[in-house]
């Protein structure tokens, strides 16, 4: 098979875990705002449009004369995300032409359509002239993806709700419609359009109540037709937009064993999905968010941004530019456009006058100038939305239309007396880039499967030894979809909606283990449409490092990587016929001792309770409780008393997505996180693996000197350990203690269930 690896490769052993439970890692709360110039002196804005006008007049090509923009009150969600859940429903919006010569407004929607409903955003077409936009018309429907020509005519709704809408508003209704929204469309360079939308029906793994929803990039031909999903993330993703060699750059979140709140960052994936791969912002703590990305004109490294709190503000904030040829692995990319403000700690904003003032934390009302929508005319000149300095962030007239520059100087463009204005654009015809062609093998897409090449899995990995790593395990964070919602009472713990476990929100499950080549290469195939990440493993299964980020594979998708924590700067992966992996077919995802087949749950009750009742109970139960530890299965109110026990006595190094919220993304080194420093693979392990921070190891091993364990009992212990201590193996089912009577309380997992496939009737469940 000939491979051909495309240039935006993603990382697939990226970013790895570490963090230790009973010693969590300092977070640092402050960001130092990179690149800012320290001999700035901020000065109120221009308020002067005609002088506006004219400044911006002499940034546009010659004849550009006319901005485009949006009408609209502003958005008072409580989270960047919730916009169309939570925001005040305020009708009245237009798609409105700026002269920037007479200063004449020219409203291109229908009066009654425009007075009926809002607008989140929009996309200008390539040829500059029709404009595609999202449109809401009445706070208990979705938004839709709509279209219309710049001098009015030709309106129509792109895309129709879903055939069964009313069915799932009826079912899923809680808090807003709860029916589906599409939103943020932007155009593709072949005529297509790019959109994202919540039909994937997920609910976001943070939101207790399950009101929140899952949005995820999606396209369409420009009739509407030929609908599918480019992404199958957990929680939110938002505004795509074209970069100048014709990828789709967007706003991801993520958390897979990290800070729930911390990464919202920027990827790129190709108009087809395949080639998804980090931008920049992947361990960056703070700003909480970076969103809506924009290339530089001109540039396919070079970006804009809008850094902006996670909640409970909405997306409001600072402009940032990046430069992805510096490390990405740092702020060193970042320089504010506006140095005054910025999100140095969750949620609100700092504000400071000048270079040598003091940061302030004012109110979380925000009254201090805040920016949005950031469009990048060059590396030195952005429109921009603002709000100066008095109204509240969300105040529904607050916001104006700017020219904003590298300096942070402002100068006023346009502003209306009853409303605000957004999402400003040139006027202007743009080159349409070259559409990037699909690396699909179709017999594998056939299979729903993508092939995956490392060349080196030890590129990158700092502190473990040319042959240790053996094995790849193949892991996938499950969405939660909204038919695993409780329609019962029941706690949950931390901000789950359906218990996973104590350390993190979304389930994973298993998809096997492929081997590594003595050269460090490895080829294999992984299930398409899936969130998948990877761990390295040694000889003994036991994890040495685990990726805290996934990739999404397009059927017959084909790619490559060099290996452990690569960045866009290391060039393209070696994919010759040297490689050893490369002698043979991809190896499919296989068992590891002891289990059926490769792809199985994670359960505890199926995988760990039974090692702890035939070897640790006697020692560890309710007559005699060693080192003050229970180890039996009694069921406690959603877990048992063994997995309690475990997790909070600290015997295993754990990741905890809540415990902090802000932070924990950062990378962490080999070999701290997992079995190899867990008291307890150290038990159970007789001294294989001691942490090496241990003081008393020998004499806990002596304690245990007679604890005689199977391979494949260990490998049930360290596996759980090295997944983070999962404790269910599906989202489905009653797990409060409650409900224990019921025929559906704690199910044992099917591999359906625990892959998100409803199993059991709703008048069943």
């Amino acid at each position: 098979m000939l491979l051909r690896p495309c240039c935006f490769l993603a990382i697939l052993v990226t970013t790895y875990v570490a963090a230790l439970a009973q010693s969590p890692p300092r977070v640092d709360m402050v960001n130092p705002a990179a690149g800012v110039d320290e001999t700035w002196t901020y000065t109120p804005p221009n308020e002067d449009a005609a002088a506006g006008c004219n400044k911006l007049l002499g940034q546009l090509p010659r004849g550009v004369d006319k901005v485009i923009f949006i009408k609209r009150q502003a958005f008072s969600s409580n989270h960047y995300y919730t916009e169309y859940i939570n925001s005040r429903w305020a009708p009245g919006t237009n798609i409105s032409i700026l002269d920037l010569t007479t200063g004449q407004i020219v409203d291109i929607l229908p009066e009654a359509f425009a007075a009926a409903g809002t607008i989140a955003r929009m996309d200008l077409n390539y040829e500059a002239d029709k404009v595609v936009f999202d449109y809401k018309d009445g706070q208990d429907h979705g938004f839709r993806i709509w279209e219309i020509q710049l001098d009015g005519t030709g309106l129509r709704q792109v895309l129709a709700p879903p055939a069964d809408e009313e069915k799932i508003v009826e079912k899923y209704r809680n808090g807003y419609h709860h029916g589906t929204d599409d939103m943020h469309p932007c155009y593709l360079p072949d005529g297509d359009i790019c959109f994202v939308s919540t039909r994937c029906q997920y609910g976001i793994l943070c939101d207790p109540p399950d009101i929140f929803s899952t949005t995820i990039l999606y396209r369409m031909k420009a009739d509407g037709s030929e609908l599918r999903p480019l992404s199958n993330s957990a929680v939110s993703e938002q505004a795509p937009s074209i970069t100048p060699d014709g990828r789709i750059v967007y706003s991801r979140w993520e958390y897979v064993d990290k800070g729930a709140s911390t990464v919202k960052c920027i990827w790129s994936m190709h108009p087809d999905g395949t080639a998804s791969a980090e931008v920049y912002g992947n361990d960056i703590p703070l700003p909480p968010t970076m969103n809506y990305p924009r290339s530089i004109p001109g540039s396919n490294s070079d970006y804009c941004m809008l850094a902006a709190p996670h909640y409970p503000q909405g997306n409001y904030g600072s402009v940032v530019r990046l430069d992805t040829r510096k490390d990405i692995r740092s702020h060193a990319p970042m320089t504010y456009m506006t140095p005054f403000v910025d999100v140095r700690a969750e949620g609100g904003w700092h504000h400071r006058n000048s270079s040598d003032s003091e940061w302030e934390r004012r109110t979380k009302a925000g009254t201090h100038p805040l920016f949005t929508d950031p469009y990048p005319l060059s590396a030195e000149y952005f429109l921009v939305s603002q709000k100066p300095d008095g109204p509240q962030h969300h105040d529904p007239k607050g916001y104006a239309l700017y020219l904003l520059d590298e300096h942070g100087y402002t100068w006023l463009i346009h502003r209306e007396e009853e409303t605000s204005c957004f999402m400003p654009y040139p006027l202007m015809k743009r080159r349409r880039p070259t559409v990037q062609p699909s690396n699909i093998d179709k017999g594998m897409a056939g299979r729903n499967l993508a092939v995956c090449v490392v060349t080196d899995v030890y590129h990158g990995m700092v502190g473990v030894e040319r042959g240790e790593v053996r094995y790849l395990r193949i892991l996938e964070q499950v969405p939660r979809p909204w038919s695993a919602r409780r329609f019962w009472p029941e706690a949950a713990p931390e901000q789950a909606h359906s218990a996973v476990s104590l350390t993190h929100l979304g389930l994973k499950v298993q998809h096997g283990v492929v081997p590594v080549e003595a050269d460090g290469s490895a080829h294999f195939t992984v299930p398409a449409n899936k969130n998948i990440f990877f761990q390295a493993l040694d000889e003994d299964y036991r994890a040495l490092q685990t990726e805290r980020t996934y990739v999404n594979y397009m059927p017959g998708e084909v790619r490559a990587c060099i290996g452990c924590h690569e960045t866009p700067d290391q060039g393209a992966p070696n994919t010759s016929s040297e490689l050893l992996a490369l002698r043979r077919a991809p190896d499919t995802p296989g068992p590891q001792p002891g289990e059926p087949r490769g792809n199985r749950p994670l359960d505890f009750m199926t995988d760990v309770q039974p090692v702890l009742d035939k070897h640790c109970v006697e020692c560890h139960g309710d007559k005699k409780k060693d080192g003050d530890l229970d180890l039996r299965g009694e069921m406690t109110d959603l877990f048992t008393v063994s997995y309690e026990s475990l997790v909070r006595r600290n015997v295993m190094p754990l990741i905890r997505e809540l415990r902090p919220k802000t932070g924990n993304a950062h990378y962490l080194p080999a070999k701290s996180v997992g079995s190899y420093n867990s008291v307890l693979a150290m038990i159970v392990t007789k001294g294989e693996l001691i942490p090496p921070e241990m003081r008393n190891g020998e004499k806990m091993l002596e304690a245990h000197e007679d604890l005689d364990l199977t391979p494949v009992e260990i490998l049930r212990i360290t596996n759980f350990i090295d997944t983070n201590a999962q404790f269910y193996g599906t989202y489905y089912g009653r797990k409060g203690l409650q409900h224990k009577d019921h025929p559906n309380f704690r199910p044992t997992p099917s591999w359906e269930s625990a892959i998100g496939v409803q199993t059991i009737p709703d008048d069943r469940r």
